[in-house]
């Protein structure tokens, strides 16, 4: 084998660790309905298919590291790509604890439903918006700013310069407070319907202690709660998926 391929096969290799890392966690492709061996070859097909572009981007002169230089750059490329998909990740992870909230806050918390794109059973309700959310990244083609953005991140972040511990965790730190802030700010409608449907209850509840109007309220709760859902799920689902556009474009 000459020198020529073996550089060619070590810099595919080390594009497979930032690719393979970043799909191992990215939303929508980290599902586990996707089975390991599709993950595995998808993660393999965007490395050979991605490799024209990014081979020009390595350093030369791979072949010539040494064994343990080589082992800190594979791990360097691996804790990169890994970055790269909790960044994207962080969105989803804030979306699906402030939909559980929602759910909670409408009373439909203690039905779990049929885990779809978790490993952990979720209440129906959070479970459709997730899916949702999930379906709508592929229709809108936002998986090719991932990939996208996996290529510019050789910019950024270039081969064999190492892993950056104190930019990495300051842009996680960054992104999870804007994605949290994102989800608290789409579900703040139903937040302030259960704090004043419930206030209005316990309120009620203190004048006619007689009555159990806690038991008597709860399906109006609930159903309050479901019209509300009927006609804000659009804009709940849209604005999330328009924050995760921008930082896919531009971050």
């Amino acid at each position: 084998m000459t020198q020529a391929s073996s550089e060619i096969l070590l810099g595919i290799f080390l594009i497979f660790c930032r690719v393979g890392g970043c799909l191992l966690i990215a939303p929508g492709f980290s599902s586990f309905r996707i089975p390991m061996q599709v993950r595995l070859f998808i993660a393999l097909t965007t490395s050979l298919a991605l490799a024209p572009v990014l081979l020009t981007r390595i350093n030369n002169g791979v072949t010539d590291l040494a064994p343990a230089t080589m082992l800190v750059s594979i791990g360097s490329e691996l804790l990169t790509g890994l970055l790269i998909g909790l960044l994207g990740r962080v969105y989803f992870l804030a979306l699906q604890t402030m939909l559980s909230a929602v759910a909670m806050a409408l009373s439909l918390g203690g039905m779990p439903g049929t885990p779809i794109d978790e490993a952990e059973p979720l209440p129906p309700i959070s479970s459709f918006i997730m899916m949702a959310a999930t379906a709508i990244l592929f229709f809108s083609d936002l998986h090719w700013e991932l990939y996208r953005g996996i290529v510019e991140s050789y910019t950024r972040l270039p081969m064999g310069v190492g892993f950056g511990t104190r930019l990495s965790l300051n842009q996680l730190v960054d992104q999870i407070t804007a994605a949290f802030v994102l989800a608290l700010r789409i579900s703040s409608p139903f937040i302030l319907y259960s704090v004043i449907v419930n206030l209005a209850v316990g309120l009620t509840n203190k004048l006619t202690p007689q009555i159990p109007v806690y038991f008597l309220a709860t399906p109006f709760i609930m159903l309050g709660g479901l019209f509300i859902m009927y006609f804000a799920v659009q804009d709940y689902v849209l604005l999330f998926i328009d924050a995760l556009s921008v930082w896919l474009k531009n971050g």
